[in-house]
């Protein structure tokens, strides 16, 4: 018989209670019924966790590790909506339109990965009235994000829109003016809507004006109080 592992982060769903806010609506009745079907399974750097298209019979948290969820449009060309970050649960609309997966979602460091049964949490969404409100803010919460992506990508210039990718990074993602990328030059042209070698090219605009300093994957904010500006002014 294949042997599962689980990691110290994800035992039971009454433990990940105390880590996820959404779970904290749930009593303890209720969390047994979520744990039941729960699967943890962990991911290589690279390797997909969800995949666009394909049947959504789950929902996921990340419990470890930095993901990006994106869009595969046409001519195999990507748009990243979002890096995903632990505790937050993803998997969604699809569930109550057509059960299945409308983006992909990719590790870009090892990850794990909680699995959550979709039935399982339909079931608590029709009894709990607290969890089916935490339920929608964080879909609504994502769909507002989503919006200001649109914003900053079909109205600002390319330079505003990799102003919005260092401010996000910065306040969201690694919560410091100085953080080391989990992302590659790719991702972050998918992330802006623009090639590797545009993102490239104004990364170095940028450092060249002192506004970043730029290691390796390593970038550190020098100015970030300009950021903003060149957001709104792009």
């Amino acid at each position: 018989m294949t042997l599962f592992t689980k990691s110290v982060n994800c035992t039971n769903c009454n433990q990940c209670n105390h880590k996820a806010p959404i779970f904290k609506m749930l009593n303890e009745e209720e969390l047994a019924i979520l744990n039941q079907n729960r699967y943890e399974v962990g991911f290589k750097t690279g390797e997909n966790i969800l995949k666009q298209g394909t049947a959504s019979s789950h929902l996921i948290m990340l419990t470890a590790g930095i993901a990006k969820m994106y869009i595969e449009g046409l001519d195999n060309k990507n748009l990243i909506l979002e890096l995903i970050l632990p505790w937050k649960i993803y998997g969604g609309p699809g569930i109550y339109v057509d059960n299945r997966y409308h983006y992909s979602i990719t590790a870009i460091e090892p990850c794990t990965v909680c699995f959550i049964d979709t039935q399982n949490i339909k079931a608590l969404l029709r009894t709990n009235g607290d969890f089916t409100e935490a339920f929608v803010g964080n879909c609504s919460f994502s769909s507002v994000r989503t919006f200001e992506r649109l914003v900053s990508l079909t109205q600002k210039q390319m330079h505003g829109r990799i102003a919005d990718i260092l401010i996000y990074l910065c306040k969201e993602i690694y919560q410091s003016d100085t953080f080391e990328l989990s992302l590659s030059r790719q991702d972050i042209g998918d992330l802006s809507g623009m090639t590797k070698d545009s993102a490239i090219r104004i990364l170095k605009e940028f450092e060249n004006e002192g506004i970043i300093k730029v290691e390796g994957k390593k970038i550190g904010l020098l100015n970030k109080e300009l950021l903003p500006e060149i957001s709104i002014r792009g």
